[in-house]
């Protein structure tokens, strides 16, 4: 999700639920301790230079219960947080403590926004010589589904 479609998200809502992938709702109480930009320049392990930048929300939850988020305060944040991020429409990424501090992706589903896994990948696969799944799919069918292939 960008900053844009979330500012439009919230001009329509009547109060700020978040979700996490496994369906559980953050506590109502949650705080947003943090609107920050994080930038990334990394060398990826095929020696690709590369550089990421995103806006990056810290969710947080203590025991204020009588602590409610409304969407117009939260238009308010990220309007303040300009200053930081610029007005550039950055995709957005949620930190959330779990066990540890979890790092989600971000969409909304037309009534809350919801925590989305984010996974590691190698972006130089062919420089490692990691097989694409569709590059092994061939192999797969072959060795799977031949008579004595042992999938049946």
């Amino acid at each position: 999700m960008k900053i844009s479609e979330m500012k439009q998200s919230l001009s329509g809502l009547a109060a700020v639920n978040f979700r996490l992938p496994t369906g559980e709702y953050l506590p109502a109480h949650f705080h947003v301790t943090e609107v920050g930009l994080v930038s990334k320049h990394f060398i990826d392990c095929g020696g690709v230079e590369r550089r990421e930048t995103a806006a990056n929300f810290q969710l947080w939850e203590a025991g204020d219960y009588d602590h409610r988020l409304a969407p117009q305060k939260f238009l308010h944040i990220l309007n303040l947080s300009e200053k930081v991020l610029g007005r550039e429409d950055l995709d957005i990424e949620v930190e959330y403590q779990q066990d540890t501090i979890g790092k989600f992706g971000l969409a909304f589903d037309g009534t809350d926004f919801v925590l989305t896994p984010k996974q590691t990948a190698c972006l130089a696969q062919d420089a490692c010589g990691v097989p694409s799944l569709m590059d092994a799919l061939p192999q797969l069918q072959t060795a799977c589904c031949t008579p004595g292939g042992g999938c049946c």
